[in-house]
């Protein structure tokens, strides 16, 4: 319940720079590998619309062309042609009229001598005067009738839909990408929200079992030193009676926790608990790891009431050992720890103070929150996710070099009326990991 230096809290695990998360580093990976899919994957799909629709417009400009140059040849005269068509007619005597305005380079001979020796009406594309045209040729009324068109008109029309496409696509491929990254961050996220459990739950894990197994620890070494010492075993009695509920408790909170995991919602059923019987088994228990450290703890009940509340036993034993754990961790040699009970109507109070290093009173509240790798913070934090699980409060107060108070306010347990029926029972829904 100390800090390092005032006005730090206890609850930050030091100045150490962090670092790099590999599981963060895997979701994002993963995340630009998903986005460069679908990006590339609507890409892909949009090039091919867009071939698509050059190939049938290319088409349907060949097809265009070739109807309007016919329909020109057969019918239209030469001084009128249609937009964008010139006519040519080759007379008996070998004379060539024009429409007005028709290229010089032009008409196509070869095409004309091709018809007039017999052949039948056909389409052309030739290259005359460095520019390409597209002629239909065919005989109408004993003349020889060429219609040409200019080709750079549809190719001016195709460099405008290759760069209304090429447009397109820039546009398409930067909608897919933020389509990439809305659907790559959907889709990680419940595996990032599986790396974020499994780590919280290892971290609870670890917190959860770190106090009853240095208990047990402690007490082991101080039972194996006195029987090599030469003790009584019947005097160890009460030494290897503790030792076994040390390992019942053990064994409760691995239940709890497998029981979390396994089906994520751990129920319990909540029952009359007697807080001042805790406070004594947890003391009792603690008694060799103090004695090392040289503290002193000591279990008071004030009040009329009994300190009796309504939630889950070893939920309940475990937010206790925590904040004991948590005071004796930070009570020097000769210090004090006061574990006080008021029970009342309403509500029972439960206070552990002790008068070690004390805590900035401007950080109280930062202590319940999970810190990255923090030590303490976490186990406070579980702490009050207990408390609140149980419909109560907890809150801290202190100051550097006076030591800390943890007050948890629970509701008191209200036995059944003669004759009545009996409370419902609630569900306790622990912290669970993630």
């Amino acid at each position: 319940m100390s800090v390092t230096a005032p006005g730090r809290p206890r609850a930050r695990g030091g100045g150490r720079p962090r670092r790099p998360d590999p599981d963060r580093r895997l979701l994002v990976r993963a995340r630009r590998r998903i986005t460069v899919q679908v990006a590339g994957a609507i890409s892909v799909v949009l090039a091919l619309v867009g071939v698509l629709v050059y190939c049938v417009m290319l088409h349907g400009q060949s097809a265009s062309a070739g109807r309007e140059l016919a329909a020109a040849a057969r019918s239209s005269p030469v001084a009128h042609p249609p937009p964008c068509v010139w006519l040519y007619e080759l007379r008996a005597d070998g004379t060539v009229l024009s429409s007005p305005g028709a290229p010089a380079a032009l008409p196509a001979l070869t095409a004309l001598g091709r018809v007039s020796s017999g052949g039948g009406p056909g389409l052309t594309r030739v290259t005359a005067g460095g520019r390409d045209y597209l002629v239909h040729t065919r005989e109408r009324g004993g003349t020889i009738v060429q219609a040409a068109l200019d080709l750079r008109y549809q190719a001016a029309e195709r460099q405008r839909l290759l760069r209304t496409l090429l447009g397109a696509e820039v546009a398409g491929l930067l909608a897919a990408l933020l389509v990439g990254q809305v659907v790559s961050r959907r889709a990680i996220a419940p595996l990032g929200e599986a790396l974020a459990r499994q780590r919280r739950f290892a971290a609870d894990v670890s917190h959860e079992l770190r106090s009853p197994l240095t208990r047990l620890h402690t007490r082991a070494q101080l039972l194996s030193r006195r029987v090599r010492g030469g003790t009584d075993p019947i005097l160890l009695i009460d030494e290897m009676d503790q030792l076994v509920d040390g390992t019942r408790q053990l064994g409760e909170v691995v239940e709890d926790l497998l029981r979390a995991a396994r089906f994520k919602q751990l129920r319990g059923p909540f029952g009359p608990v007697d807080l001042a019987v805790l406070a004594a088994e947890l003391a009792a228990a603690e008694n060799a790891r103090a004695t090392l450290r040289q503290v002193s703890v000591e279990v008071r009940c004030d009040g009329p009431g009994e300190p009796v509340v309504r939630g889950v036993e070893s939920a309940l034993r475990r937010v206790l050992s925590a904040l004991l754990d948590n005071a004796l961790s930070h009570t020097g040699p000769g210090g004090h720890v006061w574990i006080t009970l008021s029970g009342g109507r309403d509500t029972v109070l439960l206070r552990v103070r002790d008068d070690g290093a004390g805590l900035d009173p401007r950080d109280a509240e930062r202590l319940f929150t999970r810190f990255e790798g923090a030590r303490f913070g976490l186990g406070l934090a579980l702490v009050r996710e207990v408390v609140d699980g149980h419909d109560g409060t907890i809150t801290a107060d202190g100051r550097p070099g006076g030591g800390a108070t943890f007050t948890v306010r629970l509701p008191a347990h209200r036995p059944a009326t003669a004759g009545g029926p009996e409370p419902a029972w609630h569900r306790y829904h622990p912290p669970l990991p993630g």
